[in-house]
């Protein structure tokens, strides 16, 4: 799997704890391809994760919270979306880290 997705031009980018709306790709456009996040928890009560195209509405695609997990272990949320309005974008809250995974320029 991982040697297709080199193959065709998938990239990953990680984005630390307490991040407000960092830019996936170098630049990020209209066209991008979101495939999913990695949600990488450090404590049981991580905070939010939240996605965002360009200019549009912040969606949170895990809520967190206090004991919101069980273990760390670090889990995916496929989303499968193509970006209408800019580069995506990903907001992380305290204790939760992200890696968002696509096609990005």
């Amino acid at each position: 799997m991982f040697q297709d997705m080199r193959k065709s031009g998938w990239q990953y980018e990680t984005v630390a704890a307490g991040q407000t709306t960092q830019a996936l790709g170098a630049t990020g456009a209209t066209g991008d391809y979101l495939d999913g996040v990695l949600v990488v928890p450090a404590t049981t009560s991580p905070g939010a994760v939240q996605i965002k195209d360009g200019a549009g509405t912040a969606i949170t695609v895990f809520t967190g919270g206090a004991s919101s997990v069980s273990n760390l272990v670090p889990f995916y949320i496929p989303v499968g979306a193509v970006s209408g309005a800019g580069a995506w974008q990903i907001t992380t809250g305290s204790n939760v880290s992200a890696v968002g995974v696509g096609m990005f320029t």
